[in-house]
């Protein structure tokens, strides 16, 4: 089961937390191959963060999955999230750090 957690330092109204959420679990699923019943999303908006020194607007990102976390697969993931939480929500990508975890099926 995939599984993807973004912790932002933003405020974030509640329909829009609704439809972030959507939109990257369909996002991952697509993009690991892996049928998105199976993805399970988490937002974590305000949580107070630093990173560099500075409390400016940042995402912390995990993203855990049994296999297809390849290095093209972790590339794209990062591109398109990164993109997508600069035009939602204003966060740059150089503001974002990404963790992938590849678990073990055991």
């Amino acid at each position: 089961m995939p599984f993807l957690r973004v912790s932002v330092s933003k405020e974030v109204p509640e329909t829009k937390k609704k439809e972030l959420l959507k939109t990257w679990s369909s996002l991952i699923a697509r993009q690991l191959g892996k049928p998105e019943s199976y993805m399970m999303t988490l937002f974590s908006p305000s949580v107070p963060m630093t990173f560099g020194g500075s409390d400016a607007p940042s995402a912390f990102i995990e993203i855990k999955s049994i296999g297809a976390l390849s290095s093209s697969n972790c590339t794209a993931l990062t591109k398109n999230l990164c993109q997508s939480l600069e035009k939602e929500l204003g966060i740059a990508p150089d503001r974002t750090y990404i963790e992938f975890t590849d678990v073990k099926a055991s």
